[in-house]
């Protein structure tokens, strides 16, 4: 057996110390699904249930969250919104129109809407998987 000494005691603190902060610096992957999960909507477009709870906000009974994956060269039609939501992309890009303005979300943008006033559709004109979040706030 190896004697302990101070520079073994020193090199084995900071390896200790610093692994950490390796692990920590390490940025969280993206959720990712198989091709079954979830609901299919339309070609290319599931839509993934990730959980439901009762709303402590008045104007709301409860807010649902799930993930819709749209797959590269996918989209979906224009909707009218049936209830208020807010939507975050949380992987890949897309092309979107809302209320017949066209814009671009890329991973990290956060938009939002309304109950009866916004109409929505979107495009993957991208080469990779889309993921966008979705807040169902569901009314009382």
């Amino acid at each position: 057996m190896e004697a302990v000494n101070r520079r073994s005691t020193l090199a084995l603190g900071l390896t200790l110390a610093t692994t950490p902060l390796i692990t920590w610096a390490t940025p969280a992957a993206a959720q990712t699904y198989g091709p079954d999960e979830g609901k299919e909507v339309s070609p290319g477009v599931r839509v993934v249930a990730l959980g439901e709870r009762k709303s402590v906000i008045p104007a709301y009974a409860t807010v649902k969250l799930r993930d819709v994956v749209i797959q590269p060269g996918a989209k979906t039609s224009d909707n009218l919104m049936t209830n208020d939501m807010l939507c975050h992309m949380t992987e890949g890009e897309l092309s979107v129109v809302h209320n017949k303005e066209k814009f671009t979300v890329k991973k990290g943008d956060v938009w939002a809407c309304a109950n009866g006033a916004t109409t929505e559709g979107t495009q993957n004109t991208s080469s990779a998987v889309a993921i966008m979040r979705v807040i169902d706030l569901m009314p009382a």
